[in-house]
């Protein structure tokens, strides 16, 4: 006579103990894992610094820096949206924007290369070339972005009119607050590109305080950072520039 239950209990019996095989083996392999990672993060993060930043840290943005270089040029265009998408823009960071202005008495110090003339210019000169709007996404660095319209002037145009055209242009530009609390280093690249702003206008009115009043850098190929409010300072220069946010650990090119 066959024992139907035993025939059962013998696959149950053998079940159970392949589950508790594959748990222990997944566990160990969890465990393994975590214990890489950790290392793997304390190695990163001990490494020697490189840029104020561990040098693996450091490479990695670095590549990423030369890949969104690469990708960059004239033809490429972020999106533009219409005024109905205009969404709320948080006026981050006020460094070098933390006290008022007069913007009767404001002047932007514009400095083109040994041996060129230096530029102090009043909001009515830069007022006075070719107008231009954008509205385009405004992307920050911490993860949120929103649609954003501006008006002020494309920094090519700028440069047309402020730069010696007998002269190649240098490498990068530097910006600051008049301070210089605050400063961007770019590429003249990415500087020249064809929707990059010197905004003095935000949502058609004129740019508030804690919105960079009364001049800003609007640069939608870059991270918010980059962003400059109340530019006090324009630099052009063949040495690449100090950047405040690439000292901190940063990626200088900061490209979208």
């Amino acid at each position: 006579m066959i024992d139907r239950h035993s025939e059962i209990a013998l696959p149950k019996r053998e079940l159970k103990r392949e589950l508790r095989r594959k748990t222990r083996r997944d566990f160990l392999i969890a465990g393994l894992a975590t214990a890489g990672a950790i290392g793997g993060y304390k190695w990163v993060t001990s490494a020697r610094p490189e840029n104020d930043a561990p040098w693996p840290e450091r490479r990695v943005l670095n590549f990423d820096g030369k890949l969104a270089r690469g990708y960059l040029s004239d033809s490429h265009l972020m999106p533009t949206y219409s005024r109905s998408e205009v969404g709320y823009l948080k006026p981050n960071g006020d460094i070098g924007v933390e006290d008022p202005i007069d913007e009767e008495t404001w002047r932007l110090r514009v400095v083109t290369g040994k041996g060129s003339p230096m530029f102090n210019l009043r909001l009515s000169d830069i007022q006075a070339l070719p107008r231009t709007e954008m509205i385009t996404r405004f992307c920050c660095i911490e993860g949120w972005s929103t649609i954003a319209y501006w008006g002020g002037v494309r920094f090519s145009d700028f440069t047309k009119k402020y730069f010696r055209p007998d002269l190649k242009l240098p490498d990068f530009v530097y910006m600051s607050t008049p301070g210089e609390d605050y400063y961007v280093g770019l590429d003249s690249k990415s500087a020249m590109h064809p929707q990059t702003l010197l905004a003095y206008e935000r949502n058609g009115k004129p740019l508030e305080e804690r919105h960079g009043a009364p001049l800003r850098l609007v640069i939608p190929v870059k991270y918010g950072i980059k962003n400059i409010k109340r530019i006090g300072t324009i630099q052009y220069t063949n040495t690449r520039p100090g950047d405040y946010w690439a000292e901190e650990g940063y990626d200088w090119f900061a490209g979208l």
